[in-house]
């Protein structure tokens, strides 16, 4: 007979590949989970993007395009700040609770998650976005004005869309690190507010 020290040095090779399964059943999940949410995101964003750019005038498109930029940088300053912030002082919030505390632990706990969706998928989206956007103010500014060249226009206005986006998600990386609890209790906090909504419409319509 095994020692229970034994048993516990060596796991049951069943169990490892039930749990080795599970885990490879979890990440595929997650993985089904993120396609399907950047298709939808991906999807609403260029609709209402190209409907915001289609009726605006030069100007406002190019504040369409800022708006994009924007979104980018603070879903990017959420992703940071989730993965740097800690648990403690969210316990004590939830225990006194305060609205967020909870589901700034749930964030927290989640993090990887969360992270993955900020960083990688809207703020992905927002780049590729931001780059059609840029596209077509470029045609409508060379229209405008028809100097100088097409592609000159193109390039200059792709690299500020370049230059704006790497200057923010610099200056929101360390401002996430700095105040990684004040933001993400911020984050939670509309999570808090969108859920006591529904929970409270649900309950005028029973």
């Amino acid at each position: 007979m095994k020692s229970k020290q034994e048993q516990s040095d060596h796991p049951d090779p069943r169990r490892r590949k039930a749990r080795s399964g599970a885990r490879s059943a979890s990440r595929a999940r997650w993985l089904i989970v993120v396609f399907l949410m950047a298709l939808t995101i991906s999807a609403v964003f260029s609709f209402f993007s190209q409907e915001l750019l289609d009726a605006a005038s030069l100007f406002g498109a190019f504040v369409v395009l800022l708006a994009i930029i924007a979104i980018g940088i603070f879903f990017d300053l959420v992703g940071v700040a989730v993965t740097a912030a800690e648990e403690k002082p969210f316990h004590s919030m939830a225990s006194r609770k305060v609205p967020g505390g909870a589901e700034g632990i749930w964030l927290l706990r989640n993090a990887g998650k969360v992270s993955s969706v900020c960083n990688d998928v809207v703020g992905d989206i927002c780049g590729i976005i931001s780059g059609a956007a840029a596209a077509v103010i470029a045609v409508e500014a060379w229209n405008s004005i028809q100097r100088p060249s097409l592609k000159v226009i193109q390039l200059l206005l792709s690299a500020l869309v370049a230059a704006l986006t790497i200057l923010g998600k610099a200056f929101c990386k360390q401002l996430a690190l700095d105040h990684s609890t004040a933001i993400v209790h911020g984050a939670a906090r509309v999570i808090w507010r969108f859920k006591h909504m529904f929970s409270r419409k649900n309950k005028i319509e029973k």
